[in-house]
Order: structure tokens, then C-alpha cells, then sequence
């Protein structure tokens, strides 16, 4: 797999360094850029993008001679020394920049400037359109005659005929992509388009198997030649092929590997009884005399790609002192994805934006998908990008959530999966690591991050002054999922061990007699004036916060978004602050 190019982060002023260093921090990806401006040439085309921490002129005046083609330049940002503004300067789509510059943004609570006309009206560049599912851009496109038909809101028509839909999820209102004729195309299939005058672009899924039987000392190039021969005969797409596969007799095919590491393939390899075992449609008792199954090429296209029919029956291939192969296509249900798919799970705080940590918005900003509850994705829509998927569901369909997660991210997308507070208390991290580890998972693919978050009795006790400063413990009253005579007993060994207690989940409207049974085991072992904060909605716009006594606590205005702080034996208020000592000595 090859290794994602560096982000080089250019300041030359000692005000402009200070803000890349920090935004270093932020950017695994990011390196330094320790050498003058004048070399800058010799990693242009070794970058994935440039970031200048200078004004926009400079950059321009930098970069200018190095321009030469936008599939193929860097992607350059340019950001103010104040970090107001993250331009995406040149190479906004193939090369990045208009993501980075709205990913720098998120982290500098800064304002992204993007002047492409697909950005200002939300629609997901057509250039870039199947890069996260792997899907591959077919050659001699109209891109940018498609593009600006889209940008005008001319229709475009699409043709999909496999691969993720998701894509379309993200569309804003009116978009222009439509079913039917359009003044432009978005092909979008394992199979070539007819020939025709109508602007057209391509993306192929990689969902074609190839099966290849072949002598030994086949000729790497004569074998390619007869791919794409057999390819094109059936009307199929070079760029859609996802991998190769063979008889396990044939893994140190020289010619063959060459041919796979060539284009990036992976290349399976079956056993003679397990290509047996795969009805064909043109077996060779030939064949199976001599290698013991009746079909090499057609059987292992079938199980590569677990398909259920050939589109392309087997093909020989002879060529005078090349060799000689066969080659079949067969199409999966599911594209090939290289990349390794991630999930992000994070905790997006109490609520306020500027209460989401950076390391929380870079992997936002990283997300192909969102899901999460609908509250909480609110919460943070205006950290998300217009092109970004966002699934919502509601509050009761966490197992639902958390697999559909990992099925996307199974498929090689950045899946982020939002938890209000902290996603590893009471949140999204234990369910989804839970069903990972149910479905066999190796703990590495998909890969996972764990995004922490300001959970909500960190965000309580800041509202009310310090009323965790000794041991503390957090016991949900929700009785959903355990049973009630446990929580019962946790709730009792917290008042007897005099730790002050944070209540999640204290009533409900059908669960009303929980906070009230709680106070009652906790007054058998407090002073009923032991002082208590209720606080609801923390750092958001209706947020409440009120201080009470334990005997008078007003149990009807607890709910499900309300966090109750119960103090110990020695939490003491002055004015509106609780205080539990740590127990420092005083001179």
C-alpha cells in the first residue's frame, strides 16, 4: 500500500512558524518545512500539499513558476499569521486543497475560503467524486465540461450501475444530477459507455474479478495485452478490475505478480478441490487432467469476487514465444476498496462548539460519513462539510449505529461515530468495540480512534466550581440496561465510601421513581444539607444550573438531560460554587 504524501507547512516569519508549529501538532501528516524558500522545487511533486503561513500574494509569486497541471501539482493552502483564514489557493480538487483548507479550519476556528463554484453550491467535485470508495477515473474524460455544467445547475445525467450510492445522501436541494438525458454524463459502471458526443466522465468500482490460467514463464506484458483484449471484447473497463486470481500452482508466477504489483491488484489464489467445486460454464476435461479441476480462469474469477455469473467467459490467448493464457471477468456485489477503512469514534462534549477538542475536529474533518443520534449531530453541523455523508438515527438505535458504522468502514471509508460528552463514557466506544470484537475482529482492520471529549460531569462540575477535586463516581439511573437492584448497590457503596456521586440518567418520563429511591439510600448515610448541583444542558444556549440540598432537592425538574452532583461529607458552597477539599494543608 502506498504511504499517504507529507503535508509540508511553510512559514517563513517568526510569527507565521508559531502558528505552523502548532498546527503540527494537530496535522499527524504535517512536516516542518526546515529549509529555505528557494528549494522549494525539489518537493514539489513529493508533496501531498502545501500549507503557507503567508499572505496570498507571496504564495502566488512562490508557486507560479512551479504550476503545471492540476491533476497532477500539490494542493496549496495559504493561512494568515493571525489564523483567521485558510485559503485553498491552487489544486482545490485533485489535489486537496479545498478539504485541507476546511479541515485547517475546523482546528484554528478559523474560516475556510473556497471560490470553486462546486463548494459554493455543496456539490461533491466530480473529479474526486469515487476516490474514497477506491473507485478508479476513466481516461480521456470531459472533466471540466461536466463540472461546469454542474457548477452552472445544468442537468447532468447519472448512470450508476454499481458501487456505493452514498454519494448521493449528501446532495443538497436542487442539485443537478438527474436520471434522466442531461446535457452531460456521470458514468458510473464496470462497463465502457457507448460511444457518443455527449460530455461524459467515469468512475469505475473496481468490482471485476479477473481469473487467469496460464503457462509457465508467461510474458508480464503479453498477459496485460490479454487482459485488456478480453476487457475490451466484453465491453468492460480496464479500470474497474478490483484483482487477479488463480490456481495456487501459479503464486510464484513471475509474470503474473508483475502484472498485479503493476496496477495495484491483489491476487487470490485457490486450491485445485476448491475450483472444482465452482460450476462453470465452459469446463475442460483437458484442463482437469492436468491440473486436477476443469476450470482454472472462469472458477477462480467466480470465487475472487463471490459472484454469480461470468461477464466475460474464458478467452485464450497464444502469442509465438509470449505463452499462452486464458482469461475470464466476473463482477462482485461489492467494490474493492484499498484503503484500510477507519472508525472514529468521537466525543463531541457538552455541546458548545468551542468545547470540541481539535484532535476532535481534525478527525471530523478526516470523516467520509457521520452518524450518530440527531441531537448531537446538530450539535456540531456547522463542524461538518456540505459534501460530508451524515446518518442520523434516533436515540434507541445504538447496536444499529455502531454496525453500520463498521460495515462502512469495512468497505475502506473514514467512518466518524458522534457521542455527546466523552465517546468511552456512557457513549459509542464500548458498543462499537463490542460488536468488532463479536464479529471477529483482529484489532487492526478496520483501524479505530478513540477521540476524547469533555463528558458531562467534567462540563457540570466546571459550571459550579470544583466539586470533583476528591474520589468521585459516575452511576447512570437508567435501569435499561442494568438491572435495577445493581445500580441499588453500586448507589449504596458510593454513600457508604462517601465518594461524591455524579447521577447520569436520573429520570425519565417513564422513570420517575429512580432519582427519588437514590436520594433516599444516599440521605442514610449524608447530612441532608449536603449540597447538590443540578445542571442541565451545560454550554448549551438553554443551559440551566441550580444549587440544592440533598433533603430539599426539587426531584421534578430532573430529566434526561440534567447531570446531578452530589457531594460528600466535606463539599461545602460559597455563594454559587461547590468546593470539596482535597484535603491541602493550610498554614
Amino acid at each position: 500500500m502506498t504511504q499517504p504524501r507529507p503535508v509540508y507547512l511553510i512559514a517563513p516569519t517568526l510569527a507565521g512558524r508559531k502558528l505552523a508549529q502548532a498546527l503540527q501538532a494537530l496535522l499527524p501528516e504535517a512536516v516542518l518545512w526546515e529549509r529555505p524558500l528557494g528549494a522549494l522545487e525539489s518537493v514539489w511533486r513529493e508533496a501531498g500539499q502545501l500549507v503557507f503561513v503567508l499572505a496570498v500574494g507571496a504564495v502566488v509569486r512562490l508557486i507560479a513558476p512551479l504550476l503545471a497541471d492540476k491533476r497532477t501539482d500539490p494542493g496549496v493552502v495559504a493561512i494568515d499569521e493571525a489564523g483567521r483564514f485558510a485559503v485553498s489557493l491552487s489544486g482545490g480538487h485533485v489535489g486537496g486543497a479545498d478539504a485541507l483548507a476546511e479541515r485547517i479550519a475546523a482546528l484554528l476556528s478559523a474560516t475556510a475560503v473556497l471560490t470553486g463554484a462546486g463548494g459554493r453550491h455543496g456539490l461533491p467535485p466530480v473529479d474526486l467524486l469515487g476516490k474514497a470508495y477506491g473507485w478508479r477515473a476513466g481516461e480521456a474524460c470531459d472533466w471540466n465540461r461536466v463540472a461546469a455544467l454542474a457548477a452552472a445547475g445544468e442537468p447532468v445525467q447519472v448512470v450508476q450501475e454499481c458501487g456505493l450510492d452514498l454519494w448521493r445522501a449528501a446532495l443538497p436541494e436542487n442539485h443537478p444530477f438527474v436520471d434522466a438525458a442531461a446535457a452531460g454524463r456521470l458514468w458510473i459502471s464496470h462497463r465502457l459507455p457507448e460511444v457518443g458526443t455527449l460530455p461524459t466522465v467515469r468512475w469505475h468500482p473496481r468490482v471485476i474479478w479477473l481469473g487467469v490460467g496460464c503457462e509457465r514463464g508467461i510474458a508480464a506484458d503479453f498477459l496485460e495485452q490479454s487482459i485488456r483484449q478480453a476487457l475490451a471484447g466484453a465491453g468492460l473497463a480496464f479500470e474497474a478490475v478490483a484483482g487477479i486470481a488463480s490456481l495456487d500452482i501459479k503464486a510464484d508466477e513471475a509474470g503474473l505478480l508483475a502484472v498485479a504489483e503493476r496496477h495495484g491488484w491483489p491476487v487470490r489464489f485457490f486450491d485445485a478441490a476448491a475450483l472444482a467445486r465452482c460450476p462453470v460454464p465452459n469446463p475442460s476435461q483437458a484442463v482437469a487432467d492436468c491440473v486436477g479441476t476443469a476450470s482454472v480462469a472462469e472458477a477462480a474469477a467466480l470465487l475472487a469476487g463471490e459472484a454469480l455469473q461470468l461477464v466475460a467467459p474464458k478467452r485464450v490467448f497464444k502469442a509465438a514465444g509470449a505463452g499462452a493464457c486464458t482469461v475470464a471477468a466476473a463482477v462482485a456485489l461489492q467494490e474493492f476498496n484499498p484503503a484500510p477503512g477507519r472508525l472514529l469514534l468521537i466525543g463531541s462534549g457538552p455541546g458548545a462548539l468551542d468545547q470540541v477538542t481539535p484532535a476532535a475536529r481534525a478527525a471530523l474533518g478526516a470523516a467520509q460519513v457521520v452518524i450518530g443520534y440527531q441531537l448531537y449531530i446538530d450539535l456540531i453541523r456547522p463542524l461538518l462539510a456540505p459534501t460530508q455523508i451524515v446518518e442520523t438515527s434516533p436515540i434507541t438505535q445504538e447496536v444499529a449505529r455502531a454496525e453500520r458504522a463498521i460495515a462502512l468502514a469495512k468497505r475502506g471509508l473514514a467512518v466518524a461515530v458522534i457521542s455527546s460528552g466523552d465517546a468511552g463514557i456512557y457513549g459509542m466506544a464500548g458498543l462499537v468495540f463490542e460488536r468488532l470484537a463479536r464479529g471477529g475482529w483482529n484489532g487492526q482492520a478496520p483501524a479505530v480512534d478513540v477521540l476524547p471529549g469533555i463528558t458531562a460531569l467534567q462540563a457540570a462540575a466546571a459550571r459550579v466550581g470544583a466539586p470533583l477535586m476528591h474520589d468521585f463516581c459516575a452511576i447512570s439511573l437508567s435501569d435499561l440496561l442494568t438491572p435495577w437492584q445493581t445500580i441499588c448497590t453500586r448507589l449504596e457503596a458510593a454513600a457508604r465510601a462517601d465518594f461524591v456521586v455524579a447521577l447520569y440518567n436520573p429520570r425519565s418520563a417513564s422513570r420517575t421513581q429512580q432519582i427519588a429511591q437514590a436520594r433516599e439510600i444516599l440521605l442514610a448515610h449524608r447530612d441532608p444539607a449536603t449540597p447538590v448541583a443540578l445542571v442541565r444542558c451545560a454550554y448549551r444556549p438553554d443551559e440551566q444550573v441550580s444549587l440544592h440540598t440533598l433533603a430539599d432537592l426539587p426531584l421534578e425538574s430532573v430529566d434526561m438531560l440534567t447531570t446531578v452532583l452530589i457531594g460528600n461529607r466535606a463539599t461545602f458552597r460559597r455563594g454559587d460554587r461547590l468546593i470539596t477539599p482535597r484535603g491541602y494543608p493550610h498554614p
